[in-house]
């Protein structure tokens, strides 16, 4: 039985391509083995408000020029779920479907006293799946052995989990050593991106990069049809 394995870092309530990408395949592995990046997703994503985009950011402590993973990030500041929140409130109560989903979010965020930063980003992924209906397992890429090698290593979690086929991000095609994936009996796949189709939002203009939390905020039950691997 064939099964298609994903490899990516935990963001912070990521956009819909994220969830799109979940969905193609049958496990998720979350990467967070991998160097924290500051400017990056892991701690932050957009959103949309009346006075435009802005960012939601999770203040974390970051040890300078030492390495750093993403699964060792702490949070610097215990409040930020209770900022977000109010944040969220004052930009979707408009929504049309913000106070059904109330009652989920908002113990999300209050409740939260995690402090690594890849078991809050685990914590909101999870949910998001759920309330979608993506069934995808997710898994640590720190429950296995790891490799050496950019390339090696991602073929190697593939194998140990059961892998023949990786579905990965378009940028991927810069780096990607896909000879590696064949030698090794493993299919590659590209996510696309480039067709989504445009959801009522709320503040325009349409703006596709934003957090999830937009999709679902605006249409609810409807936020599958606006996703390309739930609604084919």
């Amino acid at each position: 039985m064939s099964k298609t394995v994903a490899i990516v870092q935990s963001f912070y309530i990521p956009w819909k391509g994220y969830f799109d990408w979940i969905n193609t395949a049958d496990e998720l592995i979350l990467y967070d083995d991998m160097q924290y990046a500051r400017r990056f997703w892991n701690n932050r994503n957009k959103i949309k408000t009346a006075q435009g985009i802005i960012w939601l950011t999770i203040p974390v402590q970051v040890k300078g020029k030492f390495h750093q993973t993403i699964k060792e990030t702490k949070i610097s500041d215990p409040r930020w779920n209770s900022r977000h929140w109010e944040t969220l409130q004052r930009s979707y109560a408009r929504a049309a479907h913000f106070k059904r989903y109330r009652d989920i979010f908002e113990p999300l965020y209050l409740d939260c006293d995690e402090t690594l930063l890849s078991r809050i980003n685990c914590r909101f992924i999870s949910a998001i799946c759920q309330v979608l209906g993506i069934r995808t397992r997710i898994s640590w890429s720190m429950d296995f052995p790891l490799t050496e090698g950019k390339t090696a290593r991602l073929v190697d979690l593939c194998r140990q989990a059961g892998a023949d086929i990786y579905v990965t991000g378009p940028t991927a095609k810069a780096y990607l050593q896909e000879e590696l994936f064949r030698q090794a009996g493993i299919g590659v796949k590209y996510m696309d991106y480039s067709v989504y189709p445009i959801y009522p939002q709320l503040y325009p203009p349409f703006i596709h990069e934003v957090s999830i939390l937009d999709m679902i905020f605006n249409v609810g039950p409807e936020a599958p049809k606006y996703m390309l691997s739930i609604n084919r």
